[in-house]
Parts: C-alpha cells; sequence; structure tokens
C-alpha cells in the first residue's frame, strides 16, 4: 500500500504532465473518491440514477480539462475533487430550478439522470451560496463542513486530513453547522 507521500509524488508527476502517473494514481484514490461521492450522493432524495462512479468519473474529468493544478498534497487532492463534485450537483439544483421557471438549462451530461425536487434543488443551492459565504469568512470552517458533509467523511477522518484533533474538528463542525442552518434560514425569510 502507497504512502500518503507516494500519492502525493504521483499526484505532482501528473500535475507535470506525466499521464502514467495519473493512470497508476486512479486506482490508489479510486476507493476514497467513490466514499467521498457516496458522502455527497446520501443527501440526495432516494431513488435518484444517478451512480457514485458517475459523480467520481465527472469530477475526474473536469479535472483533467480544466487549468494545470500544482498539487500540494493527497489532502490538497480529495477537497480538490469533493468541491468539483459539489459542483457538480450544484449546477444540475441550478438548472432544474431555472427550468422550473422557464429558463433554457444549460446541458449538462452526467447529471441528466439526476433529479431533485424543487425544494431539493433550492436548498442545495442556499447551502452551496452559505458555504461560500462561510469560506470567505473561515476557510477552515467551510474546508470542514465540505469533507464532512459532501465528502462524507467522519470526524476522525476530517481530522486526519486536516492535520487537526478530533475534538477541534467536533468544535469546528459544530460552529460552522449552527452559523449555515442561521444563514440559510435567513436567506430562506428573505424570499
Amino acid at each position: 500500500m502507497l504512502t500518503s507521500h507516494e500519492i502525493t509524488e504521483l499526484l505532482q508527476a501528473w500535475s507535470r504532465g506525466d499521464t502514467q502517473a495519473l493512470e497508476k494514481l486512479i486506482p490508489l484514490v479510486d476507493r476514497e473518491l467513490k466514499k467521498i461521492a457516496h458522502g455527497l450522493m446520501r443527501n440526495e432524495r432516494p431513488g435518484h440514477i444517478l451512480q457514485t462512479t458517475a459523480l467520481v468519473h465527472e469530477a475526474l474529468i473536469r479535472l483533467m480539462q480544466g487549468e494545470k493544478i500544482d498539487w500540494q498534497s493527497r489532502k490538497h487532492f480529495f477537497g480538490i475533487v469533493a468541491w468539483r463534485m459539489r459542483q457538480i450537483l450544484v449546477e444540475r439544483a441550478r438548472q432544474e430550478n431555472a427550468g422550473k421557471r422557464g429558463k433554457r438549462a444549460e446541458h449538462v451530461e452526467l447529471t441528466d439522470t439526476l433529479v431533485l425536487t424543487p425544494e431539493e434543488s433550492e436548498e442545495l443551492i442556499l447551502l452551496d451560496e452559505a458555504l461560500s459565504k462561510l469560506a470567505r469568512i473561515d476557510e477552515r470552517k467551510a474546508k470542514i463542513v465540505e469533507y464532512r458533509h459532501f465528502g462524507g467523511l467522519t470526524l476522525e477522518e476530517v481530522a486526519e486530513m486536516m492535520n487537526l484533533s478530533k475534538s477541534t474538528i467536533e468544535r469546528e463542525w459544530r460552529l460552522a453547522r449552527a452559523w449555515l442552518k442561521r444563514e440559510i434560514t435567513e436567506s430562506s425569510e428573505d424570499e
């Protein structure tokens, strides 16, 4: 089994354009990526068609097609992939909201099979907006929410990824959830 350091070396080789490094990396991180995707999908309505593997693949495709990233660590990689997955789901929610208002939504091939209720779409958009605002105020709390809520990681796993104590993660998680709840409630009342 490879260490975090070896995974980081493969990520950095990929950043330098080594496609063989990417081919070696994907099988090594696949399980963790699917765990993150499963955490995201756990929050969707029961019975949706989108599979965790499809979400992982779409996020990876966007990473490969996007700007070159200078990977700093395994943690950096998983954080970016979790963020990409979240963006895919938020885009779908925005499309569904636009569709219900009579606007033509942009076509996103992968998520066409995911069906969110109007309420779920609106909740996801409000959460995304609140989380973006939290990231501007306190990036660490926002990362914890992304890892926990969207990545499906346990408190222990988040603590390990962020090199913090479990008690710090628990405290930050509680504070972030309370802040997000207040922010979302206020946003909902303003509409």
